[in-house]
């Protein structure tokens, strides 16, 4: 099973770390991933998110408003 991982952010520095740390952080872990970016407010706003970045493992919200080193997130992901 694929996992989806969401990158809620508008697009700023950290926002885009945040997915190169999520992407290492999926290899590191060994599994079948999918990375999408989600920049549009409005829609970032429906998962409840009010601080980016953000991030959402298969649509649930796992942390906003910091930026998670490469294993915070593998270990939200196991």
């Amino acid at each position: 099973m694929t996992t989806k991982i969401q990158i809620l952010g508008t697009g700023c520095p950290k926002c885009k770390q945040l997915a190169e740390n999520a992407e290492q952080a999926a290899r590191d872990a060994g599994i079948d991933y999918e990375i999408e970016k989600i920049t549009d407010i409005n829609e970032i706003m429906t998962f409840g998110v009010m601080m980016t970045p953000g991030i959402a493992i298969d649509g649930v919200v796992k942390s906003s408003g910091k930026l998670l080193k490469p294993d915070d997130i593998k270990a939200l992901l196991q």
